[in-house]
């Protein structure tokens, strides 16, 4: 059975779901994305990402497709069409079919497209083994399941999540800024370390700080909390996942299947 998206309006199979090469999302990557995480059959953070979605429009200036009631609709259809218990869905809003000119066109429509996907996100067994990462100017040259970028030799965040260390007990992220996406995964877990009282620093940490930590971990929509073992080939403690990253990770699944109940 064909995966049925959302375009423009249309529920299509995703053979049918055709975008204009004129569409600026294409030309010059005029849009943005969201990814969402499906848990028990229901999105979950729902409050969160559209808060960052309409953040992510007003950043470059781009009106919403439809309000975020039809939106949110349109992602929970997706979710049941598809029959998908656990997974993701994905959405891209671009600014539209335009002649190709680098000024915003004036009267265009924008472009909406989202799709959802089946994946084990709760029982991931990397959640069991942990993942390598690498600092970007390695990236190249080493095999790993991220990279985490520095900069000025302090650690922003990963290429498609965010960073964590822990020492002591307690959980070390970069603050919020200009710097970093507002990781949503990161929000829920430090407002749930939070309500369960785990020690909390926002601050920057560098490179080698993360290398001497006691646990390292990442956070992303598809991964939730992934502990790390290893950073640029460094072990980190012992080389397994830690305790304080497996409590991130039942806090985040418990608030993630909590809310799931809710509907």
């Amino acid at each position: 059975m064909k995966n049925i998206v959302y375009l423009n309006g249309q529920f299509l199979p995703e053979d049918q779901a055709t975008i204009s090469i004129m569409d600026r999302g294409f030309l010059f990557g005029d849009g943005i994305y969201e990814v969402v995480p499906v848990i028990n059959g229901k999105l979950v953070d729902k409050h969160y990402f559209l808060e960052r979605l309409g953040n992510s429009l007003g950043a470059i200036d781009l009106e919403w497709p439809c309000t975020p009631e039809e939106y949110l609709a349109l992602l929970i259809e997706i979710v049941e069409r598809n029959g998908i218990e656990e997974g993701s869905v994905y959405t891209q809003v671009t600014r539209g079919v335009a002649e190709r000119d680098f000024a915003y066109p004036v009267g265009v429509s924008p472009t909406l497209v989202a799709w959802g996907s089946s994946r084990a996100i709760v029982d991931n067994p990397l959640s069991e083994t942990g993942v390598k990462v690498v600092t970007v100017p390695d990236l190249r040259w080493q095999a790993a399941f991220e990279g985490w970028m520095v900069e000025d030799g302090m650690i922003t965040e990963g290429a498609s999540s965010s960073a964590f260390i822990v020492r002591e007990g307690r959980i070390i992220t970069r603050p919020l800024s200009n710097a970093v996406l507002p990781g949503i995964r990161r929000r829920v877990i430090l407002e749930a370390a939070g309500k369960r009282k785990l020690g909390i620093e926002e601050r920057l940490f560098s490179v080698a700080e993360a290398m001497a930590a006691d646990e390292a971990c990442l956070s992303s929509a598809t991964t939730l909390v992934l502990p790390v073992v290893s950073i640029d080939g460094k072990q980190i403690g012992d080389g397994k996942p830690g305790p304080v990253t497996r409590l991130m990770r039942s806090l985040y699944i418990e608030a993630a299947r909590q809310e799931a109940a809710r509907g």
